[in-house]
């Protein structure tokens, strides 16, 4: 099976476009930005409560430590939010207006939690509609940590804030493009 597609940032800017023009923006809006800014995977971003990204003073959390259950390997790891997705999912809750710290951070209209099978469903529905062939739910979390590797991010960082246990796992996400390895070559 090919690997998801990894979005340049204007492809991801048409998606954001997409999703602005639509029902649930901002929820939708956030979901799709901690796979591409955070490198969460979708069934983690599923998992998501509010109490895991809201701190008691209702600000947001800049680290949100998974609990086994929550992640893929059933390996606690710890997710570092950079101040763009901190505003995210601060214009989020204020549109959500819920303060409940056990409910599901994302949900749909019947109150309940995505699981992370209806998000990947939703992932792929939302890049066929922008025309983005070979992208998926992974896409996003790929492209978080090609984007991190092209600007010099040291491979056993990647796989720190990857939570994969080994750093051939890692090795596998990034991307290469045919202009990249020009320049590479350019470079001896």
């Amino acid at each position: 099976m090919s690997q998801a597609r990894v979005l340049n940032p204007q492809e991801l800017r048409r998606v954001l476009d997409h999703v602005a023009t639509r029902r649930h923006s901002a929820r939708n809006r956030a979901m799709l930005l901690l796979t591409h800014y955070a490198g969460m995977r979708v069934g983690e971003v599923a998992a998501l409560r509010i109490n895991d990204v809201l701190n008691s003073d209702n600000t947001i959390k800049d680290e949100v430590r998974l609990l086994p259950e929550q992640t893929k390997g059933k390996h606690a790891r710890t997710v570092y939010l950079n101040e763009r997705m901190r505003k995210e999912i601060s214009q989020y809750l204020r549109v959500l207006r819920i303060r409940d710290a056990s409910k599901p951070l994302f949900y749909t209209q019947k109150q309940a939690g995505f699981s992370a099978n209806s998000l990947a469903q939703y992932f792929f529905y939302l890049y066929r509609a922008c025309s983005l062939d070979g992208a998926s739910s992974h896409s996003g979390r790929r492209s978080f940590l090609t984007a991190l590797a092209n600007k010099g991010t040291a491979i056993h960082i990647l796989k720190s804030l990857a939570g994969h246990r080994n750093i051939s796992t890692t090795a596998s996400y990034l991307y290469s493009s045919p202009t990249q390895l020009k320049a590479a070559v350019e470079l001896v």
